[in-house]
Parts: structure tokens; C-alpha cells; sequence
């Protein structure tokens, strides 16, 4: 078997302590084929004076594709005070993501105790948002959150919103840790998966909330080879991208991380689909 994934690419939550540019330069010189944005990552930048143009000039430098733009979460569950700030958000993210050559806007649920009704409604409209862009977004469960917790709540709330710029977003941490391990989306049809995040499951309990003890690929219990074959069956093409929070590697230099990452990452896909 054989897989026709993008590539891979390094999330910035990663390397969270390294300052913008110098993340950047090491997703590159470390091995990886993109990068994947998020929204503190211009916010921090814009509080060091840069402006929007400026940021965005330094990751066209940069020269690696944005494989994609993340917006404020919050708004499938928003009420409705706080719901025009952060559509405001996403449209910043649809933007910036036009201007990069970038396809995806991803966002996971965020905070809210919105109806499960205006969750559809919301995620209907994000989904004319981000079409309005000719964008996909792709949205993402948490297994800690207090609504959407599992996959299944996930495929139906978008199913209802009807949208076919709005897709899923599977990360393998969150499958490990809702129950969901290695095949654990076999039902999903291919044309659901939008976007994939990645990193290995400590074989201990979560860490925190959001957890911070995510691992490269092959130090802990996700079983890589059943996934990525399974993603590969179901005729997955785009980035997978490599998000492993953790103070361990906050603590090392960001190259560091980021080698050892991509290092680990093309290891499991060369097992994975060994001859």
C-alpha cells in the first residue's frame, strides 16, 4: 500500500515558547514541507509591532506552504453577543489564508453553551463564511470538551448544517483519548476528512485541559501503522500535521524539536507502508 498525503507540517503550538520567525525557520531546516498557523501566532506577532502585511510577508519568505489557518474558537457554541467578534475572527483567518496560498481554515469547538440547534445554525454560517473564500474548514472534536466529545457528536452536528465546505478535522490524539484508537474511524467516508493533526499518546492519564503531554510518533500508544493505512485506504491527499504541545519540548531549542518530530514522522509513514 502506499499513501499520497501532502506531507507533513509542523503546528506551531509545538514549539508555543519560540518566537515567530525562528519557529518558522525551524519547521523548515528541521524537515518539514509546511507549517500550520494559528491565530496567537499574529496576535503575538502583532504585539511585537509587526502588522498584518509584515507577518504575512515573513511566512511567504519563509518559503514553506501553510498547509493551515486557525481563527478564534468559540463561535459553534457562541452566544450571541460574542458571536460577530469571533465570525469577525474567521473571516481574518479566510483572508489570511487567501493570501497564502492556503486552502484550510481549521478551528476547533471552543467554548459556549449555545443550543446543539444554534451549533448547526453556526456552523452553518461559518460554512458560507469560509465558501464565500472558496475555502474548506475543517473542525475539530476534543474528547475533554464538554459538548462535542466524540466523533459521532461531531459528524452530526456538521451533517445537519449541510455544508460542504465544512469537514472533519482528526487528530490522532484526540481518538487515542476518546476511544478511537488506530482504526477507530473506519465508518468515517474519506470525503468527511478534511484536515489531519498528529502525536503519540503518553500510556499515562491527560496531563491537563487542554493536554500538554503530547509525544512524537512512536513514543507512546497510538498504533500509527493501523491509522495511516486507514487514511490512506479512505484516499486521504492532504497535510498531516504534526501538534505536540508539551513543556519538554518548550524547553528545547526549537530546531531540536522540530527534527526529532519530522525525524519520528517520516519513520512511522516508512513502516506504515513498508513495500
Amino acid at each position: 500500500m502506499r499513501h499520497r498525503f501532502r506531507g507533513i507540517a509542523l503546528h506551531l503550538w509545538t514549539v508555543d515558547t519560540t518566537p515567530f520567525e525562528q519557529a518558522l525557520g525551524a519547521a523548515k531546516e528541521g524537515g518539514f514541507d509546511a507549517v500550520e498557523l494559528r491565530r496567537v501566532d499574529f496576535k503575538r506577532a502583532e504585539e511585537r509591532g509587526l502588522s498584518n502585511t509584515e507577518i504575512l510577508g515573513r511566512v511567504r519568505t519563509n518559503g514553506l506552504p501553510v498547509s493551515a489557518v486557525g481563527c478564534e474558537y468559540g463561535w459553534a457554541f457562541a452566544a450571541s453577543e460574542d458571536r460577530e467578534r469571533l465570525f469577525a475572527s474567521l473571516e481574518e483567518a479566510c483572508e489570511r489564508a487567501v493570501t497564502l496560498d492556503c486552502a484550510t481554515v481549521m478551528s476547533g469547538i471552543g467554548p459556549g453553551d449555545a443550543s446543539m440547534e444554534e451549533g448547526v445554525a453556526n456552523i452553518r454560517h461559518a460554512g458560507e463564511i469560509v465558501a464565500r473564500h472558496g475555502l474548506r474548514l475543517a473542525l475539530e472534536y476534543q474528547f475533554q470538551h464538554p459538548i462535542v466529545s466524540r466523533l459521532d457528536i461531531l459528524r452530526e452536528l456538521i451533517a445537519k448544517a449541510g455544508q460542504r465546505s465544512v469537514g472533519l478535522l482528526l487528530d490522532a490524539y484526540h481518538l487515542q483519548r476518546g476511544g478511537r484508537p488506530g482504526r477507530g474511524f473506519e465508518e468515517v467516508p474519506g470525503s468527511e476528512i478534511f484536515y489531519v493533526q498528529y502525536s503519540d499518546v503518553p500510556n499515562a492519564p491527560p496531563n491537563a485541559a487542554p493536554p500538554v503531554d503530547r509525544l512524537p510518533p512512536g513514543q507512546g500508544v497510538v498504533r500509527w501503522t493501523e491509522l495511516f493505512q486507514l487514511l490512506a485506504a479512505k484516499g486521504y491527499e492532504g497535510w498531516v500535521s504534526y501538534e505536540a504541545p508539551n513543556p519538554a519540548h518548550w524547553a528545547k531549542p526549537a530546531l531540536e524539536v522540530a527534527r526529532e518530530g519530522a525525524k519520528a514522522a517520516r519513520r512511522t509513514l516508512e513502516i506504515a507502508f513498508a513495500g
